[in-house]
């Protein structure tokens, strides 16, 4: 069984190595950038402390932004994106397991 590749990402000044088909790095890349700028801007407030937290409240942001780009319908078919928003959910996941791991350490 052939492993996946990873490509290294940096979120908060912290690498993670993600698994990523070699097709789909350049947009894996692209959206932990924006995750980082996201989740800065969020810790820049200072109304929002310690990094899971920060995490949820991009997460929440970034839905948000999705619903809006969906005309606001939660329910609306994603029969094109669902394998990408899986891909997505697994990628957040795992950053967010990262993230408690380290505030335990």
């Amino acid at each position: 069984m052939s492993r996946q590749p990873s490509v290294a990402v940096e979120i908060l000044d912290k690498e993670y190595q993600v698994a990523c088909p070699p097709e789909q790095e350049a947009e894996l890349v692209a959206a932990a950038r924006y995750l980082d700028q996201q989740m800065r801007d969020i810790r820049a407030t200072g109304k929002v402390i310690g990094l899971e937290r920060v995490a949820i409240m991009a997460a929440l942001n970034l839905s948000h932004e999705l619903l809006g780009l969906r005309g606001g319908k939660p329910n609306q078919s994603l029969e094109n994106h669902e394998d990408r928003i899986e891909a997505v959910n697994t990628r957040l996941d795992e950053a967010l397991y990262q993230l408690r791991q380290l505030e335990i350490s």
